[in-house]
């Protein structure tokens, strides 16, 4: 049965009308797509701006932690950013961007477990917290000391948390924040794991670059003392100093000392402190022999006695058990 020709004209109509939506359809999902590809390469750009400020900053994480938390912001919608850092017991805010200052102010304490929640689920294993609406959330109307702060000081709302791991190790985590209720796609979330990552990396070769530089420092302070060994045969009095200059750099110590034993008793033939000190004559009176001396504050160096190592008659009895104890230093 041939077609009549209004039903003929009816068809090609709807046949166009069909074609219409579907090329409608394929204009969004090309746009789409397009939108899709534009952040992919911003993430890769800003990716690509961190790889280079850790480059060309190596030891240096301070610079790094600014530039990941302005990309990250940017790219996720975010108001603000904190990066902490974990020790095992302490998270400090070591980078903060954008921070409200009453908030800021809170987080120069640095925080315990169990002043977040959302913080103990990271350092339990999570490798990312999302929350929807810090304010409606279990820990807000708890009372909980970090949540209360967040939210009346920060003006949290949404915010995510990514953890910062070295294997099993926990280093740090880097948060971002919306000031409104809107919760971060997968794709941000994703993209936070990502400079998370990069973070660990430029922790770890500062770490490394740090350890190296002590080791050649520590290597060359141990040259130098053989040079000081070499150029003074028989004489002890500049080895204990060289020795002690080294000790006392390297370690952070307020005071030393190096002590010879003469007949069972321990004499001082050197000693280094960075605190005010006694007069060397003083010293010299309690030790029962001469001793090397260092000045703190202006660094020069002296010995008693022009140098030469004898004894000197002691001002003062030797402490006994019943006696008054040794004086003490005291810091100032």
């Amino acid at each position: 049965m041939s077609a009549t020709p209004e039903s003929a004209l009816a068809h090609p109509e709807q046949r166009i009308a069909d074609l219409e939506r579907q090329l409608a359809d394929l204009q969004c999902r090309l746009a789409e797509r397009e939108a899709e590809l534009a952040e992919a390469r911003k993430q890769q750009t800003a990716t690509a701006e961190v790889l280079g400020v850790i480059n060309s900053s190596p030891g240096d994480l301070t610079p790094v932690f600014d530039a990941m938390l302005a990309k990250a912001m940017r790219l996720c919608d975010a108001q603000f950013g904190i990066l902490f850092t974990y020790d095992g017991e302490l998270f400090s805010a070591v980078a903060l961007r954008g921070v409200p200052a009453p908030y800021a102010e809170f987080l120069k304490t640095p925080l315990e477990l169990i002043d977040s929640v959302a913080l103990g689920n990271i350092a339990h294993g999570r490798s990312f917290v999302q929350l929807t609406d810090a304010a409606a959330g279990q820990s807000y109307p708890s009372g909980i000391a970090s949540a209360r702060a967040a939210v009346d000081l920060g003006g949290v709302r949404s915010a995510v948390l990514v953890a910062l791991r070295k294997d099993d190790r926990l280093l740090g985590v880097l948060n971002v924040y919306r000031q409104e209720v809107r919760p971060f796609s997968d794709n941000q979330i994703a993209l936070l794991q990502n400079f998370a990552a990069q973070a660990v990396i430029a922790m770890e070769n500062a770490r490394l670059l740090t350890e190296t530089r002590e080791a050649l420092e520590q290597q060359t302070a141990t040259a130098e003392v053989l040079q000081v060994i070499n150029s003074s045969p028989g004489d002890l009095a500049p080895v204990f100093e060289a020795i002690l200059d080294k000790v006392h750099r390297f370690c952070g110590a307020e005071v030393g000392a190096a002590m010879k034993q003469f007949a069972k008793t321990a004499r001082r033939s050197s000693d280094r402190r960075s605190r005010p000190r006694r007069p060397p004559e003083t010293m010299a009176s309690i030790t029962g022999s001469t001793s090397a001396w260092r000045g703190s504050a202006s660094g020069s160096r002296g010995t008693v006695s022009g140098g030469r190592r004898r004894r000197v008659a002691s001002a003062c009895r030797p402490p006994t058990r019943h006696s008054a104890p040794w004086p003490r230093y005291t810091r100032k």
